[in-house]
């Protein structure tokens, strides 16, 4: 049985759902049938279920997934419909997929990836005495915090072989290129898939089109253990990992 919307636990917080965001009704894929063939077995082809990883080795893969965990939770979403970031970014670096330049001063993506991962190991382990994967949420986020920050805490050489910077973007410009490009995340936001061949309609005064529907809000919070609901000052007091 699905989960009726919205799904609140204690503190506000709102786990497990199959649809999350303000459009509870809304389905990008009910209309597929106004797609022409090409448009509609590209994104059906989205919600499959993806292979296994070809480019990232067990360890490495349930490393990023601890990673793009935090960088973009999906803590709302139920297990089945969580969108396989992790997948996205291994099927274009086993591609080789670019987006046609590089930065010169930072190694190719697949490279990139592979000595983020394992600093970010190896500064969990000097930081906390335990691989990423094993820490707790805050401490997670406290060291890729470090990272957004351009602030790597400790300081491990591999940033100073590659920019830290170039790398986070990469990390998030994946991440986020990966979640929205999938139908589930386009429920979420109501977005009603490509406009070809149907076209739009309402093209003045905001107007919605005959598919869309309403935006139903609601309150949530932050998990517990998560620095996203900290003030600035708590997050200094709290940099310290104890």
């Amino acid at each position: 049985m699905k989960r009726s919307f919205p799904h609140r636990v204690a503190g506000g917080e709102i786990r497990g759902l199959a649809q999350p965001g303000y459009y509870p009704e809304f389905s990008t894929l009910a209309q597929k049938k106004k797609w022409d063939e090409t448009t509609r077995r590209t994104v059906i082809e989205r919600v499959k279920r993806p292979p296994a990883a070809r480019f990232f080795s067990k360890e490495e893969a349930a490393l990023l997934q601890a990673i793009v965990d935090r960088a973009l939770p999906q803590d709302d979403r139920d297990e089945a419909h969580t969108i396989p970031i992790v997948a996205a970014i291994d099927r274009r670096l086993f591609s080789g997929s670019i987006d046609g330049y590089r930065f010169e001063d930072m190694p190719p993506d697949e490279e990139a990836y592979r000595l983020a991962l394992a600093a970010i190991d190896e500064m969990a382990r000097q930081r906390f005495g335990e691989s990423f994967v094993a820490l707790s949420v805050h401490r997670q986020e406290l060291i890729l915090k470090s990272l957004h920050d351009e602030r790597p805490e400790p300081k491990h050489p591999v940033w100073d072989r590659m920019p830290v910077k170039r790398f986070w973007a990469m990390l998030m410009g994946d991440c986020v290129g990966a979640y929205y490009s999938h139908p589930w995340a386009w429920d979420e936001v109501g977005f009603g898939g490509p406009a070809y061949p149907r076209g739009y309609m309402r093209l003045e005064n905001g107007m919605p089109e005959p598919w869309e529907t309403d935006e139903k809000r609601y309150e949530w919070n932050a998990p517990a253990d998560s620095m996203s609901d900290f003030s600035e000052d708590d997050r200094n007091q709290w940099s310290s990992g104890k």
